[in-house]
């Protein structure tokens, strides 16, 4: 087990030698070490965050209330990088990478530069000149006063089946629309910007009838232009206002066109689905270096019980997972940027980066639930108790599951982009010069064969083969890695 599980920033250089950023997210990783830590345990003991709906006079003002130590957490980050880097750079990979260090030590933080990231994205691609002026440089800001964005799409039906769930209304009103609706799971309540998914006045049934479209915070005469019902008391995540937001005649402005809405909301949800890779495979390696440093403290049976050799077996082959999953979430991220300019239609490599993405967000999401499970079996019954850290990861990886679709969604959607697009051919192109012949045919034949099945026996086989091409991605890719203890650490 080498020492750089100890640090996020020293891991990945582990992985991937040309590290970007590397000395910048150095610095990053000593601001957490120094104060952010402190301030993280505060706040997820602190519970969910108050909102305050109206002022003395008994107008609405709707403000989330976190202690002032919470917003000089999440500023930092914002200040360091985490969303003008990828603008500067034309690249997300920082953004992915600043949300890797953040989800180290607070998952839940990472959610806010997540959705802000995507919205920032949306924003660059898809508004017009004039509003790509008036809105993006306010999230781009380095001093601390950055605007925060939102991605709200799912309503109290669910988020999965966006056709038959989004019953968001959008009126056109002059050069602008009017949004009236409800959002049931609204991450980042409070932002100062926020793309929403909602269906124009006569537009189409079912996902061909949602559009994206962006709502401020205020409207133009600096009244709020949407509303927070309640704040939501979540298993986790508590560095992350959770709500309900209500839109009520709310300011809005479509970006790009209203016929290729579903394109755009997707394109939101895949950056998360990269964003949420890397956030699994953080807690993941969180939550394994804390075992592997209580093992070699905690004594029985005369010696310490990393040196017990079913436990060291263990922690050698949660390792090597922890390796390959972070190479697929990279594979993921890579592709991204290659594809992320593209619009409909998409090329072969976008839908491959499609499957690639849903591959990596349910291994990896699933992979940090079982590594965060086992670090507590690890520590025990120490592991139980809230004031140790091992059940804080395991709280905080059982979201990551759900956000941006579940394991279930992610294998579904997964088995669509094969069989429309018959992508897995691709995919298995791309792995070829990194594996076997026999190995690859093995998994090539396995996938073959399930796609050939009748549609509903098809699907009830798709989470057991999706979880095979995963892991098989997973190690191929790793294979490409420098061995362990090799790489760039810093000493």
């Amino acid at each position: 087990m080498t020492e750089a599980l100890r640090s996020p920033v020293d891991f990945l250089s582990q992985l991937f030698p040309a590290l970007p950023h590397r000395e910048d997210l150095l610095s990053y990783e000593e601001w957490w070490e120094a104060d952010g830590r402190a301030i993280s345990d505060a706040t997820d003991r602190a519970g969910t965050p108050w909102l305050k709906m109206f002022d003395h006079t008994g107008a609405r003002v709707d403000e989330i209330l976190y202690p002032p130590e919470y917003w000089r957490m999440l500023q930092t980050g914002y200040r360091t990088g985490a969303l003008w880097r990828a603008f500067e750079e034309n690249s997300l990979f920082p953004g992915f990478l600043w949300i890797y260090v953040t989800s180290f030590y607070d998952p839940g933080l990472a959610c806010p530069y997540t959705v802000s990231l995507a919205t920032a994205a949306a924003i660059a691609k898809h508004a017009t000149p004039d509003l790509r002026d008036r809105f993006l440089p306010n999230m781009l800001r380095r001093d601390g006063t950055a605007w925060q964005g939102a991605t709200w799409m799912t309503e109290i039906k669910g988020g999965s089946d966006l056709g038959a769930n989004v019953e968001t209304t959008a009126i056109p009103t002059g050069n602008r629309w009017s949004l009236t609706g409800d959002k049931y799971f609204a991450s980042n309540a409070g932002a100062g910007l926020a793309v929403v998914a909602a269906r124009p006045d006569g537009a189409p049934a079912g996902v061909k009838g949602v559009a994206l479209f962006l709502v401020p915070r205020r409207k133009e005469n600096g009244s709020l232009n949407y509303f927070i019902r309640r704040m939501k008391d979540k298993i986790a995540t508590r560095s992350v206002p959770t709500g309900e937001i209500e839109l009520r005649a709310s300011e809005a402005w479509l970006l790009g066109r209203a016929e290729q809405g579903i394109y755009n909301v997707l394109e939101v949800l895949n950056l998360s689905r990269v964003a949420n890779s890397f956030g699994s495979v953080a807690v993941a390696q969180r939550a394994l270096a804390e075992a592997h440093c209580f093992a070699g403290q905690r004594i029985a049976f005369g010696k310490p019980i990393l040196q017990h050799a079913l436990l060291r077996k263990q922690f050698e082959e949660r390792e090597r997972d922890l390796r390959a999953a972070a190479g697929l979430a990279w594979e993921a991220a890579k592709l991204f940027d290659e594809v992320s300019e593209e619009r409909p239609p998409y090329s072969a490599k976008y839908h491959l980066f499609r499957l690639v993405a849903h591959l990596a967000k349910s291994w990896t999401a699933e992979l940090a639930v079982q590594t965060a499970k086992w670090g507590m079996e690890v520590h025990g019954g120490l592991g139980v108790l809230g004031e140790f850290s091992a059940e804080r990861w395991l709280r905080e990886a059982m979201i990551l599951a759900i956000w941006e679709g579940t394991s279930h969604r992610q294998a579904l959607d997964g088995l669509e982009v094969m069989e429309r697009k018959q992508v897995h051919h691709a995919l298995f192109e791309r792995l070829a010069p990194l594996t076997s012949r026999e190995e690859l045919g093995k998994m090539s034949a396995r996938t073959v064969a399930l796609m050939a099945l009748p549609s509903e026996q098809r699907e009830t086989q798709a989470d057991i083969l999706f979880e095979e091409l995963a892991r098989f991605a997973a190690t191929t890719l790793a294979r490409s890695q420098p061995p362990a203890g090799e790489g760039r650490v810093r000493q």
